[in-house]
């Protein structure tokens, strides 16, 4: 389910993200910001947003009938240039349509990340 969400956020499949998404779904970016489905979603409706989404790793997850989560270290990287190494952190619930993100956070790796040009969203 998360390598068919990141899939469909570098392709900018929208149909198969706005299914993939709760309602309530909350992004917190590497430098902290806060943005809803509709900010989320706009953005990427609007211009590509990811080029590039690598998991490095394993992925660690815990499920239970109502939540999984999924942490995993992930290169993900920008059209303006910049790649940053993160911790990615995913929240996941079960909805009549199937599983649905609720919350995801990604933390950079500040050490493993590579240098870059910036973002000009600011948020990598």
């Amino acid at each position: 389910m998360e390598a068919r969400r990141t899939r469909a956020l570098v392709q900018r499949d929208l149909p198969a993200l706005e299914a993939l998404h709760a309602p309530e779904y909350q992004l917190v970016t590497p430098t902290g910001r806060i943005l809803g489905r509709a900010a989320y979603l706009g953005q990427i409706r609007a211009a590509p947003f990811y080029s590039a989404w690598e998991v490095l790793g394993e992925t660690i997850f815990r499920r239970s009938a109502r939540m999984a989560l999924l942490r995993y270290r992930a290169r993900l990287a920008f059209p303006s240039g910049r790649a940053i190494v993160v911790w990615h952190t995913d929240s996941y619930e079960p909805r009549p349509t199937g599983w649905q993100a609720v919350w995801s956070q990604a933390t950079e790796d500040a050490q493993a990340s590579e240098p870059g040009h910036g973002d000009s969203r600011g948020d990598g």
